[in-house]
């Protein structure tokens, strides 16, 4: 049943809106628009031609979003149905329904508490179908569609071995399930959906499904609208019929923990099938002529999210110690996995370039690997594309910024946190802060400048008091105990620290052909070597640790 939200709730907690947008009435009717005409894409790709292209998630989260902003500005055009369209040629003899989706484990502890007879399934992601079967024999197989019409698939439908083409039961039998892409043991919370449903999808739309195709998708029937009333009656006459997963795949619970122990079994655990969720059900329900678009006596709770929309604040540039220019998004907060992540990096100008993602623009973020935020996909775009200022690639290098000029600040800062950390001198204690309050100072014109910073000088800092200063000033001392190899390398020399006590001179005069004499220095290496000890800023700086008395200089 996928793609049915509760509209009248608040579902995903990382898109809830604490506060409406600031927006005059003509920004939020440009706003909207743009998102209904992104959602009604989404929807025509995905009814009826069988494309998924988004995952459901984001889908389900932008349609929150879509009623969150209309809740904002009543005056706005009202949604259209995103079943709208999406029927098709066959009725359904018993309505496919929705699920409402409980946000969070208080939602899913009142639900139960509320009910007797409860069940649990996985809620399996693929494709909603209506098997329909009288005196044994399969009539017909219809497409989910808008829950009322759907899409004739029994062709298809007869090429699956899931299927079974006959029954051993008269009259009329009518399932519900859901076609699912097989999957040899896999676990959702590792490896996602995969795609899995668009697979399905696709498979079933077309005019013509292979056999390795049809074999590859299975059904799994989670319910039987003119079935035994009891629960467990209908699971085992399911079993009976050849749908055995139905009955070992719903199980009884009692109470939450029951719930909360099969949610997360099925969430970490192998099955045939990717799944988003679990669906909790009473065993009895009403008869099916009465059932309606979001039954009371069924729910889903959704597995924690892979991927979150959020909304791009701020767009900005760092330049790191080599001149390599990083852009961040800086973003309305979001939660994923535990983690609260406010900050994107893109990790190159170019990408940034090819995405041209701008503040306001809503972004999918996932979590690589369980643990880093990265960017998933631009999933619409604002209408106002405000203007970003970005850095000029050509200005920095290597061999830019070894002062705090304008326009240098970013680049210096990152040479003092590379010299002053466990890759260079290793000094203790000091970190970006400490670097940024002396450069606030004034007291750091160049790279070394600090070398001759005394405790007086250090306390007299907005921040520093005595104790930090006699500690800053004894570290700094200390740095001038550091053999030449550690410097170099603090100073930002390309490649591994040098094995061999040698001095500047000896290095200086190195061509290209005697620097891959070292271990690991091939061409490309050997000339950025070259280039280092030529750097005119470096011969200063050479002189400042002449002065301190670091031997080889």
């Amino acid at each position: 049943m996928p793609r049915l939200i509760a509209l009248s709730l608040c579902l995903f907690t990382p898109v809830c809106l604490a506060t409406c947008p600031t927006w005059d009435d003509a920004r939020a009717q440009r706003e909207i628009h743009q998102l209904q005409t992104q959602l009604a894409e989404w929807d025509d790709a995905y009814h009826r031609r069988g494309q998924s292209l988004v995952d459901d998630e984001i889908y389900d989260q932008s349609r929150a979003r879509l009623h969150d902003w209309q809740r904002c500005f009543p005056s706005t055009l009202a949604t259209p149905d995103p079943l709208a369209g999406a029927g098709g040629p066959l009725r359904h003899p018993i309505r496919q329904t929705g699920l409402a989706k409980l946000a969070d484990e208080q939602a899913v502890a009142a639900w139960i508490a509320r009910r007797e007879d409860l069940w649990i399934q996985p809620k399996i992601d693929g494709v909603a179908v209506t098997l329909v079967y009288r005196d044994g024999v399969l009539q017909q197989a219809i497409s989910r569609g808008d829950g009322l019409t759907g899409q004739d698939w029994t062709a298809n439908a007869r090429k699956l071995a899931a299927i079974p083409a006959r029954l051993a039961l008269a009259g009329e039998v009518i399932l519900q399930g859901e076609l699912y892409w097989r999957m040899d043991q896999h676990v959702q919370a590792t490896h996602g959906s995969a795609g899995a449903r668009g697979r399905v999808a696709g498979a079933m739309a077309g005019n013509s499904l292979g056999a390795s195709t049809a074999a590859r998708i299975g059904l799994f029937v989670w319910d039987w609208p003119n079935g035994p009333a009891p629960m467990q009656t209908r699971l085992a006459r399911l079993a009976e019929l050849g749908f055995a997963d139905s009955q070992a795949l719903t199980q009884p619970v009692q109470g939450f923990k029951q719930a909360q122990h099969w949610r997360e079994h099925w969430y970490r655990q192998g099955l045939p099938f990717a799944s988003d969720g679990v669906v909790l059900r009473q065993g009895q329900r009403p008869p099916a002529e009465r059932w309606q678009a979001e039954p009371y006596w069924a729910a889903a709770w959704k597995y924690p999210l892979r991927k979150a929309l959020t909304e791009v604040r701020e767009v900005e540039f760092r330049i790191g110690r080599t001149g390599r220019i990083t852009p961040l998004l800086q973003l309305v907060p979001v939660q994923l996995d535990g983690r609260r992540i406010r900050t994107l990096s893109l990790g190159s100008l170019e990408r940034w370039r090819a995405l041209d993602v701008r503040p306001g623009d809503r972004v999918a973020v996932a979590l690589a690997g369980h643990s880093i935020p990265q960017l998933d996909s631009v999933a619409w775009r604002a209408t106002e594309r405000a203007a970003v200022a970005v850095p000029e690639p050509n200005r920095y290098h290597p061999h830019s910024c070894w002062r705090p000029l304008p326009g240098c600040e970013q680049q210096f800062l990152s040479r003092l946190v590379w010299l002053g950390g466990k890759q260079g001198l290793a000094l203790d204690g000091i970190g970006a802060g400490s670097w940024q309050a002396l450069l606030d100072a004034g007291l750091l014109p160049d790279l070394l400048a600090w070398l001759t910073l005394d405790a007086v000088t250090l306390q007299k800092v907005p921040g520093i008091g005595e104790a930090r200063a006699s500690k800053l000033a004894t570290t700094f001392a200390q740095a001038r105990k550091r053999p030449l190899a550690q410097w170099l390398k603090a100073l930002g020399m390309p490649g591994k620290a040098l094995q061999a006590t040698l001095d500047w001179d000896a290095l200086s005069a190195r061509d290209p052909a005697q620097w891959q004499v070292e271990a690991g220095v091939g061409p490309a290496r050997a000339k950025q070597l070259q280039a280092f000890f030529r750097e005119p800023e470096l011969q200063a700086l050479r002189e400042r640790l002449r002065v301190v008395g670091i031997p080889g200089t």
